[in-house]
């Protein structure tokens, strides 16, 4: 501390308190404790920099297309995590725990077609087929034909990427799977509800800082700086009628939900790599994986004290889980590591 700083501060007598009367004294005891400052709305639920979390950012240019995929990378060491986010979302929203993620391995998150930052030939077509597409194209153009090991993490929409990916085997440094919080019977059933959970969504914001609340207190949201940094990035700014709206309109994409999950289940006791559920419950387990479960055919978790998007609401629990998972299978930037072997 500079000592300078006190000389700025007067001084009290010594015999101050001597000097006040009982009645003084007493009522100097009874005033309450000063009121904390209260943090404003504009500041609670600003928007947040993606540079607190990730290293870089760019724009991955697809050849012979005319589109272009937004990325964002972090870490320098260990094999890469390349996180695929759930319909509606980002790339931003693996933002919190890319912040943990990055000490230990190397972490690259896209905004998938239609979303983000993202600009493509056709931001209608969100089938399965063409998503799977783009994520192959991405990976192609930034590692060539000599990938480093990839562990696919897929959040929801993702979640149905990632196993659509690793079951057939195009990715040839595919050394291990984690899909958060989808199980095909599960997402099935609830499809029918879709259209009426998104029409009671807002269609549009006066602020940022407003979707970002609405995020958080009626959304699916729990963690309000992981809302602050993935929200904007969820929303575009409509000029004609003044506001913020969505980003991604869901519910024009009716045609592909049923493709994303049909299958699925069985897909995934497929893939030929280390395999990954991580829960927010474990009504969500249907017949199929609870016998693969039980075979022991894959690693499940259950985090019970979260939401649909638990790489949002727990990050730092999220992170723990799959450097857990990378180590327990032994996973390293080559893909699994095997005693004895050097590459």
């Amino acid at each position: 501390m500079d000592t300078n700083a006190l000389d700025v501060l007067p001084e009290e007598p010594e015999d101050s308190e001597q000097s006040q009367t009982p009645e003084e004294r007493s009522a100097s005891f009874s005033l309450p404790p000063p009121i904390p400052a209260t943090q404003s709305m504009a500041t609670k639920y600003s928007p947040l920099p993606w540079k607190g979390y990730f290293d870089n950012e760019e724009d991955i240019n697809i050849p012979e297309s005319n589109s272009t995929f937004h990325v964002y990378s972090a870490g320098t060491e260990g094999p890469v995590i390349f996180c695929l986010h759930g319909g509606g979302y980002s790339g931003l929203s693996f933002a919190l725990a890319a912040g943990k993620l990055k000490q230990k391995v190397r972490v690259v998150a896209m905004d998938l077609r239609g979303h983000g930052n993202s600009q493509t030939d056709d931001e209608t077509d969100i089938s399965i087929e063409r998503l799977c597409e783009d994520v192959l194209a991405v990976i192609k153009t930034l590692y060539g034909h000599d990938p480093p090991a990839i562990v696919l993490v897929g959040h929801s929409m993702g979640g149905s990427i990632a196993v659509h990916l690793a079951a057939k085997k195009v990715i040839s440094s595919c050394a291990g799977l984690v899909v958060v919080d989808v199980v095909e019977g599960t997402a099935m059933a609830s499809l029918i509800h879709m259209q009426q959970i998104l029409s009671n969504r807002p269609r549009h914001f006066p602020s940022v800082e407003k979707a970002i609340e609405w995020s958080v207190k009626v959304g699916s949201l729990r963690n309000i700086e992981s809302a602050r940094a993935s929200v904007p990035s969820t929303l575009k700014f409509d000029d004609e009628r003044e506001c913020y709206v969505w980003r991604t309109p869901l519910e024009k994409s009716e045609s592909y939900w049923k493709h994303w999950y049909e299958g699925l289940s069985e897909m995934f006791l497929s893939c030929p790599v280390p395999k990954l559920l991580l829960l927010a419950g474990t009504d969500r387990l249907d017949r199929s994986l609870t016998i693969g479960q039980m075979q022991g055919k894959f690693q499940m978790i259950v985090i019970r004290h979260t939401g649909h998007a638990i790489q949002e609401d727990v990050p730092d629990e999220f992170a723990s889980v799959v450097l857990n998972f990378i180590s327990r299978n032994q996973i390293g930037p080559h893909g699994i590591q095997i005693p004895g072997l050097r590459r």
